[in-house]
């Protein structure tokens, strides 16, 4: 199944990708190659967790390469509209702010598309109110200010 990106939150997971597929797989081998050089691989600590933080590694490079081969890069986010890849502020029936992304990527400060509040929001405009329907009960979240994804670094 196809997820949205916008183009900054693709060029993340192809920078992250980069560096799992580069420098960190090398440190790997490297931890790996030192492991073995200490005898008794059946005993040795080392060796067995450095071949596990490989597989780890591995199974985390796949997710990316899948991820990416299955994105679907979009407009990058317009002022006026919720879209992915938007930064905004939502506030709800208390008044209180929170500030988040729209971002199939999680994370810290992000909502995905697909969650409650992401799915109400997505395709608003700032001032509009929307019912989200949550599994703890339904709520109301007014949009204050949508911001275009930051560009450059």
């Amino acid at each position: 199944m196809a997820e949205d990106l916008s183009s900054d939150q693709h060029a993340r997971l192809a920078a992250e990708l980069a560096e799992l597929e580069g420098p960190k797989r090398q440190e790997i081998v490297e931890a790996i190659k030192t492991a073995r050089g200490h005898g008794d691989l059946s005993e040795n600590f080392e060796y067995h967790a450095a071949k596990n933080e490989q597989a780890l590694l591995e199974r985390r490079i796949t997710i990316l390469r899948d991820r990416l081969d299955h994105a679907r890069v979009v407009d990058d986010a317009r002022a006026d509209v919720v879209s992915v890849g938007s930064h905004l502020v939502v506030e709800d029936e208390r008044g209180e702010r929170i500030v988040v992304e729209l971002s199939a990527l999680g994370g810290p400060g992000t909502v995905s598309p697909s969650s409650p509040l992401g799915a109400a929001i997505l395709g608003k405009r700032a001032g509009e109110t929307v019912d989200v329907q949550a599994p703890r009960g339904s709520w109301r979240a007014t949009i204050v200010e949508i911001r275009p994804a930051p560009t450059g670094p």
